[in-house]
């Protein structure tokens, strides 16, 4: 038997775990940029440590009941497909071991979640705990849209700079033009 480290996390009350191998930090909530345009779920994109990375926000996703930001929601960051990906929680309470032979294949229904989304069920001593593989928390098409949000926004970036190297030089070389006359 082995066991593995779990973070666990809340959303509307109710506790979930994932496998800390699926995550890189957990960080507080930063200033997210809304998007036009994309899917209801991604929230946008933040700054991390200079890069972009796309905001999912994970409720909406899991179709559960929208709830109200506060000083305990948490962004679990997941590197998905080679690219950082924050995913926000209500709280990110613990982190926990929880031994392979107390968890349970996912129900083939469990009331309000797509369980697509589960990799099982741990059968605590306290508690159930359902665990949420974040790697299958979206699909190839969402991946593929989440992927084009961040290469859009670098792109984005890197095009007033290019369009200010151009202002230089064109001002230097009239600058030269100018003093040879």
């Amino acid at each position: 038997m082995s066991t593995e480290k779990y973070i666990v996390f809340q959303l509307n009350g109710q506790e979930y775990g994932t496998s800390i191998e699926q995550i890189v930090s957990i960080e507080r909530l930063q200033k997210v940029v809304s998007l036009p345009k994309v899917s209801d779920f991604i929230e946008g994109i933040t700054k991390l440590r200079g890069d972009v990375i796309p905001v999912i926000d994970l409720k909406k996703r899991m179709g559960l009941p929208e709830s109200e930001e506060t000083d305990q929601s948490r962004m679990l960051v997941s590197l998905i497909n080679e690219i950082a990906v924050g995913f926000v929680v209500d709280a990110a309470s613990d982190v926990i071991d929880i031994d392979d032979s107390v968890i349970e294949p996912t129900p083939t229904s469990v009331k309000g979640i797509d369980v697509n989304f589960l990799s099982g069920v741990a059968n605590l001593d306290d508690r159930l705990l359902l665990l949420v593989d974040l790697s299958h928390v979206l699909n190839y098409e969402e991946m593929t849209e989440v992927k084009q949000v961040v290469e859009d926004e670098i792109e984005e970036e890197q095009q007033p700079q290019e369009e200010s190297t151009e202002q230089v030089e064109e001002s230097n070389n009239n600058e030269e033009i100018a003093t040879e006359e």
